[in-house]
């Protein structure tokens, strides 16, 4: 019989393991892709002409250049860990996008003004619990946001420069755990199609209507819910009549919307797949899907969806991944003229943002993928909470500095 004794002394062993392999690895792959370093673990990650916005279990957003590295600004005031952003256009229909929108632990929403890094404006407890994801719809003037208290919540944008808290125009709470992510689209001037994931590895699929008057709210019907996935989505994207799903059941899936026929076979992992990047919902509208499981990153061609080929894996960090963005590099040559190029950011939980030339992931170099031992520590849930055995895990891990 294994007494609690032995089995903390096997989980301290494997523990010790792990944290060597990372060690070797951190100084295997420690001049890979033009490695920038943080002082925080970056949690959330956007990229706009050639700068990045970082969120940091610092409780900051980071903006910097992805050139030199160099810090540009630092946005302080949450009180917690920063893990969504989004931007939203000062002028409205301009396509400025000068207003950053960060939300965090500390349960609020924040709205920053980009060219002078003046907060415009606080909305303190827009939650229970810590927020966790963004969606703008623009052309509606809306904000979406989802929740770690299982609630997806309607923000109103018309005014976004105005220093009050922002205006609720609605809620959904069919959600039986913690929204992690959200995705959707303007299908007209007054309704919208949504999709929200969470924990429990349910997506639910909304109609969204406004309800004109002189108190506007958007109320929200539910077309379906799908249950292709047996726990947490970590992201989801649609777009392109496609619905694209990263899950800690170590898959990810690509379904045509509306679905129609068998569900397509899913893209399996050695470990859960905390981000994806579809480049056809890009600038660059290529059919390349790229995903990031553990410390892996992976690039299969989805020309054909039902039939998706794996193309490369880079071991690209020493610590899992966070988040994939596309960049769309510009340098200047010897000659004078501009070279435009695709290229991939990445985050992770080892503190560096690294940055990788499209055309190198599709033709990556030998180095051989040596796969971090991964250890499943069985930790138990306190009485009375409601975090899985995954997202307490998930906790310790951010904020461990």
């Amino acid at each position: 019989m294994v007494t609690s004794a032995s089995e903390n002394f096997l989980v301290a062993e494997a523990q010790l393991i792990l944290e060597q392999s990372r060690k070797e690895k951190a100084e295997r792959t420690k001049t890979l892709g033009e490695p920038i370093e943080l002082t925080g673990k970056a949690l959330a990650i956007e990229v706009h002409d050639g700068v990045a916005w970082v969120a940091e279990n610092t409780n900051v957003i980071r903006k910097l250049d992805l050139e030199t590295g160099k810090t540009l600004q630092l946005y302080k005031g949450h009180t917690g860990p920063v893990t969504s952003l989004a931007f939203c256009d000062r002028v409205p229909s301009s396509g400025d996008q000068a207003l950053l929108i960060s939300g965090s632990w500390d349960n609020s929403i924040k709205i920053w003004d980009t060219a002078t890094k003046q907060l415009l404006s606080s909305t303190p407890n827009a939650h229970a619990d810590f927020v966790k994801s963004f969606h703008v719809l623009q052309p509606l003037r809306l904000l979406i946001s989802g929740s770690s208290d299982k609630i997806v919540r309607f923000w109103d944008l018309s005014d976004p420069t105005a220093s009050e808290p922002l205006k609720s125009l609605g809620s959904i709470s069919s959600h039986t755990r913690p929204v992690e992510c959200l995705d959707g689209e303007a299908r007209s001037a007054t309704s919208a199609i949504l999709y929200t994931g969470d924990t429990m590895g349910v997506i639910k699929v909304w109609d969204l209507k406004l309800d004109a008057g002189p108190a506007p709210r958007w109320t929200a019907t539910l077309l379906k819910s799908i249950n292709h996935h047996r726990t947490r989505i970590n992201e989801l994207r649609y777009g392109g009549g496609h619905l694209w799903t990263a899950s800690a059941d170590d898959t990810a899936q690509i379904l045509p919307q509306p679905e129609a026929g068998p569900t397509p076979k899913p893209l399996a992992h050695p470990v859960a797949v905390r981000a994806l990047l579809p480049l056809a919902l890009t600038d660059l509208g290529e059919p390349y899907l790229l995903t990031a499981a553990g410390d892996v990153l992976r690039t299969f061609d989805v020309s054909e969806p039902d039939a998706p080929q794996l193309l490369s894996q880079v071991d690209a960090h020493w610590h899992d991944i966070t988040a994939i963005r596309l960049w769309t590099r510009r340098t200047v040559g010897d000659d004078g003229k501009t070279r435009v190029a695709p290229w991939i950011v990445t985050t992770s939980l080892d503190r560096t943002i690294r940055k990788w030339r499209l055309t190198d992931l599709l033709e990556p170099p030998t180095l051989p993928v040596v796969p971090v031992v991964e250890v499943e520590a069985q930790k138990p849930v306190p009485a009375g909470s409601e975090l899985t055995e995954e997202e307490e895990r998930e906790l310790a891990e951010l904020m461990d500095d």
